[in-house]
């Protein structure tokens, strides 16, 4: 008799202490970028995140939240909770991997011999702890997002079904594959990425219940695979809400009942009928259905965690996305309808041209008439396109991305005739190496690579050989495709993303892969279905465009669990290798040298990946959140632009109560009209944001609005918003009249004057007394183009309506204002600015007014700047790319140029400190911002400073343009971007060192500057 059972379950439990250890040591002990900061602030306090939600989530995640000591520790415990789901994840993997382990044996786990025994384990051990060390995985591991807890669904669902296999005869057994049903319910609370796991679990099931297997049985049980995930994702998660929501209907508009009533009704009535389903063929013995219907019904449990999102919406929270507090809101925001669909069977191209719009009837709770309105709306989804133009299996679809398509590959198309027009398209072959070149190699196979074969560093790539690629440390290899690597400047090869395996996983990998085919083949089907469809069905399903704005790997860590599993199944193939040596004779010796080796690759993962996946004391997210609200005045209204703009804000204001007086208002949502909605209401102690236009004009309408010039001159902005306020007949009837399609709205005017109310401005504290006589009377300004979309038609209202009364502040404002002409009427108030009625001229960064005493007093005495300047801290790409995102190395430098010209260049020299102190060049790279810092040393006589400064940034740029020109001729074309960067930036270095007296420093740039000439 073996230990098996207590060695498996040691083994399971040490692999997830083991991994807990590493994670909870590498875990960001803040809000992390991206939706992190959101997911963080939603959880706390149960708001509602973006489209599609994860209630479940939430939950978990509120839950490990009341651990926390205070408010600035929220984070930490919503991060330990993705430690804990990793964790397990490893855990699960364990035992799965041992599982398979047993099976390629052919035994049973109690005739296993004590050397058997130990390969299974060492086996499982290996293949969990090279997982565990995965790049993708790693990354997910210890922040605060949906993916450690939708890897958990997946391994446990997976080890459920294989425990399910070990009982299948016995009279219980079916209780797991219940489990399994209850377990995907769950997962859709948290991402449906677990579902693509149904065909995998379904071969499990045909393997160990059919005896008589054939072709005919397998296509069969994958056409069933197929129903079920069908059933789950386009049956039971769309149409539940959908039903339920035409009850309500019928139940608000015709029995008078309160919204939402008629829903609960309709699921307490599917609760019920399945409740019923389940009695009556347990009575009557009909076991498959009974079974079937009992796994439908935990499914639906499961699923009913999205009433939480409902619940909480009703409770209006401050962040409510898609305000789903009725049926038709839910359904809406279970749809992602606001981020839109890509074709994925049969669509256009994105040069087919548009012949028809379909139209379909839209539902909306009105809360004033207490009842469901019905609309007509158009639908994106029947566009109709000229014949001809479409194709099956469309991949370039997306005109806006036109120019990046033909970035990826070399499109002549074919001029097809329609409608008395030619239009050229893509050929189905240039479609399909689209796919095959961008979709599958760059956005899925490289990614692979990076997690078995090595990464090349941690900047995002685009297609070059710079950036983004594969990395395997065997130069030979390397050099094919990224070319010569001698010459490779310091700051690229000390990348801490930079991590080489050999390809040791990969290889491991392959021998598991080929070792489970030859001895299990029923075993490797089902890993295979695992690894295709938590990888490639992904692809097939995303069909990404070009020019993501982020690395995407995370979506295929399901892929990667799977290949985990071979290559812990990899250590059979090196110990029936070493089976091969005669003079090895003992097998306990087989099995701990098979073991040793195979061991160097989960050590190599984890020596490599440790300096890049550490986020230890960063607290980035977090501080330029403070940074972004501390720039701003008492009752001010921020707008940001983007995700990293705005979800360290939500998060350091609702997690963290740090200047809960600001109104936050994301430039990017406000073109929802949902959003548009929420402005007016108060958020914490934060007022609403007034608007002139009315609720009628831009909800569920009116997305834009085109601009046209009835009038001559400029109007004023309140005569502009009484025009689109107004809703008379002779109005309606005048726009029937100049105008053939239905338009219910005009701006009158492209030219606007926005009078300025001087002794709001004194008195709300955007402009200093002293600095009165700077005021203009009136802001002329031009509108951009034909049309205002409702995210800008609706800030132009807040910027007219708000007649100066509050602050007003953009983190981007030369994309937020441009539109408007109003890009120069600000002021550099630290890493936001400040709309005032001062006109500077001046571009990004050096844009706006500076107050001295108040950017001073932000600069040296308010901000933080996430511990950048420790060395041992992780700073990452998009680390580094929000720094530079806000220019804060040219801020800085601006504002101590500023300090010069007032005389006070010790105050300027306080600042140059402190930004070399705060934004290190051993971490942060140089940039523009260096240059405006080099330059305003020397205006601040710091001269031995500034010299050194000067060399190293020359040393710097000139090792890469080295680098390029140690390149052949064919690889120029990818460089051509970057080096024109690099010979711009030595141009500047020259002009200014020319112009400071450091001709002997500088002689060598003549060259880069005379070729800009």
């Amino acid at each position: 008799m073996n230990n098996f059972k207590k060695i498996n379950i040691l083994g399971g439990w040490g692999v997830f202490l083991i991994s807990a250890i590493v994670y909870a040591l590498t875990m960001e002990p803040t809000a992390s970028l991206w939706d992190c900061s959101e997911f963080i602030a939603t959880s706390y306090k149960l708001e509602v995140g973006h489209p599609p939600g994860a209630p479940l989530f939430m939950m978990i995640n509120r839950l490990f939240s009341m651990f926390a000591l205070d408010t600035s520790s929220v984070a930490i415990m919503v991060n330990f909770a993705s430690v804990i789901a990793s964790s397990f994840t490893i855990a699960f993997l364990f035992w799965t991997i041992a599982h398979l382990g047993v099976r390629i044996l052919g035994k049973k786990r109690e005739d296993l011999s004590c050397n058997e025994v130990m390969l299974v384990n060492a086996g499982a051990f290996i293949g969990a702890m090279a997982y565990a060390f995965t790049d993708t995985f790693w990354f997910s591991a210890v922040e605060g997002e949906v993916y450690a807890q939708s890897s958990l669904f997946t391994a446990m669902v997976v080890w459920a079904m294989l425990k399910w296999e070990n009982e299948a005869d016995s009279p219980h057994s079916t209780r797991w594959i219940v489990l399994v049903a209850y377990l995907m319910g769950l997962s859709i609370g948290v991402h449906l990425l677990n579902l693509l796991a149904i065909p995998a679990l379904v071969l499990i099931f045909y393997y160990r219940k059919v005896e008589n297997k054939s072709k005919f049985g397998w296509w069969k049980a994958m056409g069933l695979s197929i129903v079920i995930l069908a059933f789950i994702l386009f049956g039971v998660i769309p149409k539940i809400p959908a039903v339920g929501a035409w009850f309500d209907r019928v139940a608000v508009n015709t029995l008078g009942m309160p919204v939402n009533m008629g829903f609960a009704i309709f699921f307490f009535m599917i609760i019920a009928a399945l409740s019923y389903g389940v009695y009556y063929t347990h009575v009557k013995g009909r076991s498959i259905m009974n079974t079937a219907l009992l796994c439908l019904t935990v499914i639906v449990i499961g699923y009913s965690s999205y009433a939480s999102v409902v619940i909480r919406s009703v409770a209006n929270p401050p962040m409510n996305s898609n305000a789903p507090s009725d049926p038709y809101a839910l359904l809406s925001h279970l749809n992602r309808d606001q981020y839109g669909s890509a074709p994925l069977i049969y669509g256009s191209y994105y040069s087919s041209p548009v012949v028809g719009y379909g139209e379909k009837i839209a539902y909306h709770y009105d809360s004033e008439q207490k009842k469901y309105v019905e609309q007509m709306v158009s639908d994106v989804s029947s566009l109709e396109y000229a014949p001809g133009t479409t194709t099956i299996f469309p991949r370039m679809y997306s005109e806006s991305h036109t120019d990046q398509y033909k970035g990826w590959v070399n499109i002549e198309g074919k001029n097809v005739r329609t409608n008395g027009e030619v239009v050229n398209i893509p050929t189905f072959a240039e479609n399909l190496s689209y796919f095959f070149n961008y979709q599958v190699r760059y956005m899925y196979w490289r990614y692979f690579l990076w997690n078995f074969v090595g990464r090349q560093d941690d900047i995002q790539g685009d297609g070059s050989v710079l950036h983004g690629n594969w990395l395997s440390g065997i130069d030979f290899i390397d050099e094919m495709y990224l070319g010569n690597l001698e010459n490779l400047p310091d700051s690229l090869a000390e990348n801490r993303g930079r991590n080489t395996y050999f390809f040791l996983p990969f290889l491991l990998g392959l021998a598991g892969l080929f070792y489970q085919l030859r001895r299990n083949k029923d075993n490797f089907n089902v890993v295979m279905f695992l690894f295709l469809m938590t990888g490639l069905a992904i692809i097939l399903y995303l069909n990404q465009t070009p020019g993501q704005p982020r690395e995407r790997d995370y979506a295929y860590a399901g892929s990667f669990y799977a290949f985990s599993i071979w290559i812990g199944l990899g250590i059979f193939w090196v110990h029936s290798m070493f089976g091969r040596i005669k003079l090895l004779k003992s097998d306990s010796a087989k099995v701990a040298i098979s073991t040793v080796i195979c061991l160097s690759v989960p050590v190599i993962l984890i020596a490599q990946n440790w300096d890049d996946h550490t986020r230890k004391n960063r607290f980035i997210a977090r501080d330029m959140g403070v940074n972004y609200l501390e720039s701003t005045l008492p009752n001010s209204i921020i707008f940001p632009y983007g995700d990293n703009d705005t979800f360290p804000l939500w998060y350091i204001q609702e997690v963290e109560n740090v200047r809960t007086d600001v109104k936050i208002s994301n430039l990017s949502y406000l073109a929802s009209d949902w959003y548009t909605l929420q402005m007016g209401q108060r958020t914490n102690e934060a007022a609403g944001i007034e608007t002139t236009i009315p609720k009628r004009v831009y909800y569920k309408q009116n997305d834009v609005i085109p601009i046209v010039d009835i009038r001559d001159g400029y109007i004023e902005g309140k005569d502009i918003l009484a025009f689109i306020k107004d809703n008379s007949e002779s109005k309606k009837q005048a726009l029937k009249s100049m105008f053939s399609e239905n338009i219910t709205e005009i701006i009158p005017s492209h030219k606007i004057a926005i009078p300025v109310n001087k002794e709001n401005v004194i008195k709300s504290g955007i402009v200093k007394k002293e600095d009165a006589h700077l005021i203009v009377d009136t802001i002329f300004i031009e509108l951009q183009g034909n049309s205002l979309n409702r995210s800008e038609y609706m800030l132009l209202d807040m910027i007219i309506t708000n007649d100066w009364k509050r602050p007003m502040y953009f983190t981007q404002p030369t994309i937020s204002l441009r539109k408007y002409g109003m890009e120069n009427y600000v002021q550099q108030d630290g890493v936001a600015y400040r709309l005032v009625p001062i006109k500077t001229e001046g571009s990004y960064p050096n844009l706006g007014r500076i107050d001295t005493d108040y950017l001073y007093d932000n600069y040296m005495n308010k901000f933080k700047y996430g511990n950048v300047s420790d060395p041992d801290v992780n700073v990452d790409y998009f680390t580094n790319y929000t720094l530079t995102a806000s220019f804060l190395r040219s801020k800085f430098a601006n504002l101590a140029s500023q300090l010069i010209k007032e005389g006070k260049t010790d105050k300027a020299i306080e600042v140059l400190n402190r930004s070399i102190k705060e934004l290190p060049h051993y971490q942060l790279p140089y940039n523009t911002g260096s240059i405006s810092t080099l330059d305003a040393m020397y205006e601040a006589g710091m001269t031995k400073e500034g010299d050194q400064l000067l060399g190293e940034m020359i040393d710097y740029y000139l090792s890469y343009i080295d680098y390029f020109y140690s390149f052949e001729d064919s690889y120029f074309p990818q460089l051509r971007g970057e080096l024109q960067e690099t010979v711009f930036s030595l141009h500047n270095l020259y002009v200014l060192g020319m112009n400071n007296g450091k001709e002997e420093k500088v002689k060598d740039l003549k060259q880069f500057s005379e070729m800009l000439r």
